[in-house]
């Protein structure tokens, strides 16, 4: 998949000012990751079961 294709987001929580964030993208069969700043470095691709668990534990923390 050509992840360049993807709509890319960031979270509402993402300041104007520069701040760093990570963008995110749903894909057919993976949650995409990426750093915001630099949209050429490396992504990640993680399955949906993988997201889910990071973003329930980010959200106790």
């Amino acid at each position: 998949m050509n992840t360049s294709d993807l709509a890319w987001f960031k979270s509402s929580y993402s300041g104007s000012q520069g701040d760093d964030c990570i963008e995110v993208a749903n894909g057919t069969h993976a949650i995409h990751v990426r750093d915001s700043k630099d949209q050429r470095s490396p992504e990640l691709a993680l399955s949906p079961a993988a997201w889910s668990n990071f973003v329930s534990y980010a959200g106790q923390n």
